[in-house]
């Protein structure tokens, strides 16, 4: 007997986990992605007509955007008018089955649509609530839009992003929103865990500009210890050397020699142990110090060869190096196609779109089947579905009795049973 093929399917953890997923653009639909990547049943909540604003955004594979495939890959849709009683009363009995609702409004929104975390705290306590903002729910910028550039550069990584003698930079991805959904998610999954103690549900308050301020690493505590505000210091780490790009041959490369022994390391690997007991190099505190004779000391002897021939004599030696991959070099990246991280997305058009997968890998779930690809939703694709299911927990569907009414809670109904992949 194959044990293998006899053993039970793995379930992933948060298989049984319906979310409403109300958000849009990047970071709320990226935490929601990661909550399906690890079993949830994502239902997005969308515009009648024309969907979330991603649908519209390039590129695109025929009239479907790559971009809303990447981030909404494994989740359904279903279009709701807020302002119909009928759309109202449905909305009211996905929130009776649901267990987590993420938004990203800007605060005020949902209460004025009458599904406000406070409401809602009320007539569903069981749900776990997760808001997604510029500054969080508190504070006296709360109101003020927040889109990833305004707290890249209110956060301050903006300030240390680029080079000495230019201006500050932008993080080449989207670091405001993704940082914010990741914070998000943590955040959802410890209250899921909180709520098997307690079942009690609970507000995840999620500020952009507060994450920002929560990955600066060590900058806050530099300034506060030495005095001095960090600043761009390009492509180097600020108190680890050699950590930063070199001259190779036919181009650059790099070494992260952070600590005395692989500098050791390092000089063996560059054939030139001498330069380790160099006195201006002999401690890591000396290297940042006299950073500029280090690196032109180590230059001398790469320029002299190509860098594949580096990275291979580094890599023999256990000193951290790498090329500067383009991201078209990711797709045959061994390492990244052994762990399944290059994936496939498709739409209705079943043209697939490769992305990154889940970097989540846990040996009692399995992991995302490269071979296959994952659909994003057709707006409204899912709603035929969702209507049977609550119609069969609740016998004849009956809509709330004016558009204006906040609606009130239903009846129980029995519990969606998470879609098929």
């Amino acid at each position: 007997m194959d044990a293998a093929k006899d053993a039970p399917p793995k379930k992933a953890p948060l298989e049984g986990i319906t979310v409403l997923d109300f958000s849009r653009v990047l970071a709320g639909p990226y935490c929601t992605m990661v909550l399906a990547d690890l079993g949830a049943r994502v239902i997005k909540i969308e515009r009648l007509a024309t969907g979330h604003d991603t649908r519209a955004f390039g590129p695109f594979v025929g009239q479907e955007s790559a971009y809303f495939m990447c981030f909404n890959r494994g989740k359904e849709s279903i279009a709701l008018d807020l302002k119909s009683p009928r759309d109202r009363d449905l909305l009211e009995r996905l929130l009776s089955e649901a267990d987590v609702l993420v938004e990203n409004f800007r605060p005020g929104v949902m209460d004025r649509l009458g599904y406000g975390a406070d409401r809602l705290a009320r007539t569903h306590p069981h749900l776990v609530y997760a808001s997604i903002s510029g500054f969080g729910h508190t504070g006296p910028f709360s109101d003020l839009p927040g889109y990833d550039m305004v707290v890249q550069a209110m956060g301050g990584i903006m300030s240390l992003t680029g080079w000495p003698d230019a201006p500050p930079a932008r993080v080449g991805t989207s670091f405001g929103d993704l940082g914010a959904a990741l914070f998000a998610a943590v955040g959802i999954i410890a209250s899921l865990y909180k709520r098997t103690r307690d079942a009690q549900g609970t507000r995840v308050d999620i500020g952009m500009l507060d994450c920002q301020a929560a990955l600066m690493e060590t900058a806050l505590a530099r300034y506060d210890v030495e005095g001095k505000v960090p600043t761009r210091t390009g492509d180097s780490h600020p108190s680890l050397a050699p950590f930063e790009t070199f001259n190779a041959e036919d181009g650059r490369f790099v070494i992260a020699a952070g600590n005395d022994q692989l500098f050791m390391l390092m000089a063996d690997a560059l054939d030139a142990p001498q330069m380790a007991l160099d006195p201006m190099f002999i401690s890591n505190d000396l290297r940042c110090r006299n950073r500029p004779a280090m690196v032109e000391a180590i230059e001398a002897i790469t320029r002299t060869a190509p860098m594949d021939h580096w990275i291979d004599r580094l890599n023999e030696a256990g000193v951290p190096c790498a090329p500067i991959n383009t991201i078209d070099r990711l797709f045959s990246h061994p390492q990244l196609q052994a762990r399944n991280m290059i994936i496939q997305v498709e739409g209705a058009a079943e043209r697939p779109v490769r992305t990154a997968g889940n970097p989540i890998k846990l040996s009692s779930a399995a992991d995302i089947d490269v071979a296959r690809p994952l659909r994003a939703p057709a707006l409204d694709e899912h709603r035929d579905r969702i209507l049977s299911e609550l119609m069969s927990g609740t016998g004849d569907y009956a809509p709330a009795t004016g558009a204006n009414d906040v609606p009130q809670p239903q009846e129980a109904v029995t519990p969606m049973k998470r879609a098929s992949a």
